[in-house]
């Protein structure tokens, strides 16, 4: 995917989600993560959404943009639920324009309805000009 745009320091971009039981338990048999956090329900009859799960969201949005990612590092603050809506912003804090690409370095953060940052990450990779 070849950038539409150049990309700028400090543009923002914004997706949400609400994972169900169905997404936990295919991510489950997908990754073999079947913890029982993830399989028996607690009280509320919600599921621990797998850490890794909930790291998906900065990488909808890294494709969104066309953006390889070379490094990816995540800091799981809060446990996310079922049922539970997130929002993940990912900030672009860097920028460097070369002959073919953008290398481009990201700040990520998710959090649910109220507030709380769930999951702290960054990323850095490279945007192409042209399609590859």
């Amino acid at each position: 995917m070849a950038v539409t745009s150049r990309p700028e320091e400090g543009d923002v971009h914004t997706f949400e989600r609400t994972f169900t039981h169905e997404d936990v338990e295919r991510f489950g048999e997908v990754s073999g993560d079947r913890q029982a956090i993830h399989t028996e329900p607690d009280d509320e009859g919600r599921l621990v959404v797998q850490g890794l799960l909930t790291a998906t969201l900065p990488t909808k949005i890294g494709g969104d943009l066309g953006v390889l990612a070379r490094t990816m590092e995540f800091e799981f603050r809060e446990p996310v639920y079922t049922g539970e809506t997130i929002v993940c912003e990912v900030t672009v804090t860097a920028v460097t324009e070369r002959d073919d690409r953008y290398d481009i370095a990201c700040s990520v953060d998710c959090r649910d309805v109220d507030g709380t940052t769930v999951m702290q990450s960054g990323f850095e990779g490279l945007i192409w000009k042209n399609e590859r």
